[in-house]
């Protein structure tokens, strides 16, 4: 009885030694962050985690495009028929939406290379050892784990640049195809409130449709940004949303249990990259229309 008196107040006594209170003054903790953590400081630039899976997942594109191009041959292998198969199918894809081949076909590299990036992105969020391996960094006075890797469109400012890519590029694109001043008029309908003057003697009702036509092309400008920030915090939402239900399932139970989730976000990564880059496409096609050829057209029929 004695000694187990002895053994449990040296094992108590050990507890409270300096040894153990240093250690577990030092334990590591891994924080799941909205934003991406930096890595390293070039000057007033932060390095994030986020940043170098992105870089990465070009580096993949580049090689892989490379490799592609250099083993091009009439008789495709394996892989180059895989690929012929995946981007004939795509175009057939991108047909259905602008129902103009010459169209798909100058908008489809654009389009197919948001398409692998996002995908390389959402994948390379959920590889292991993403999250889990990287360096401590002191955080008021907590010993925090920053990740070397964090999937790129699992940080705002990746998806954000996504999104205002495409809708800018949309808006070029659109002045490239049926001009300048016909975009212009898209959102600012300087055409329109000039109709009045023109057609008011023929048609009185000018003095109505004219105005709500210029107020639709203000409302134009306003869905530009909220294009910008649907595709934006849709993509971004989803990415995150998977990476933080990968982790909990892992902390909770970390064998076989958090497999399915790891298929299944491998399934939606493919779904969000085909949503953002059909969309980007939806926009360039938009873009590419002229609709003030057919409202004229329309509002003679409604009244001949």
């Amino acid at each position: 009885m004695i000694e187990t008196l002895e053994t449990t107040n040296q094992i108590e006594d050990a507890a409270h030694s300096p040894e153990v209170v240093e250690s577990e003054a030092h334990e590591i903790v891994h924080e799941i962050t909205l934003f991406a953590e930096p890595l390293v400081m070039i000057r007033d630039f932060p390095i994030t985690n986020s940043l170098v899976t992105s870089w990465g997942a070009v580096l993949i594109l580049a090689v892989l495009a490379f490799f592609l191009r250099k083993n091009l041959k009439e008789i495709p292998g394996k892989l180059q028929n895989l690929f012929e198969i995946i981007i004939d199918g795509a175009l057939d894809l991108a047909d259905q939406v602008t129902n103009d081949r010459k169209l798909s076909v100058k908008i489809f590299p654009l389009v197919i290379c948001i398409f692998f990036f996002v995908l390389i992105n959402n994948w390379l969020g959920i590889l292991p050892g993403s999250g889990s391996i990287g360096q401590v960094a002191e955080h008021h006075g907590e010993n925090l784990l920053v990740p070397f890797l964090r999937g790129g469109t699992a940080d705002i400012n990746t998806t954000l640049a996504l999104a205002v890519i495409a809708v800018i590029g949309a808006n070029v694109f659109g002045v490239m195809t049926i001009g300048g001043w016909k975009m212009f008029n898209k959102y600012v309908n300087l055409s329109a409130l000039g109709s009045i003057f023109t057609k008011v003697k023929k048609d009185p009702t000018i003095l109505i449709v004219a105005p709500i036509t210029f107020f639709v092309g203000v409302l134009e400008i306003i869905g530009e940004f909220a294009k910008v920030a649907s595709l934006s915090f849709r993509l971004f939402g989803n990415v995150f949303a998977g990476e933080v239900l990968l982790a909990s399932m892992a902390a909770l139970i970390a064998y076989a249990v958090p497999i399915p989730f790891l298929f299944l976000e491998i399934l939606v990564g493919v779904i969000q990259a085909l949503i953002f880059s059909m969309l980007t496409l939806v926009y360039f096609t938009i873009a590419a229309q002229d609709h003030s050829e057919h409202e004229e057209h329309s509002h003679e029929q409604a009244h001949a």
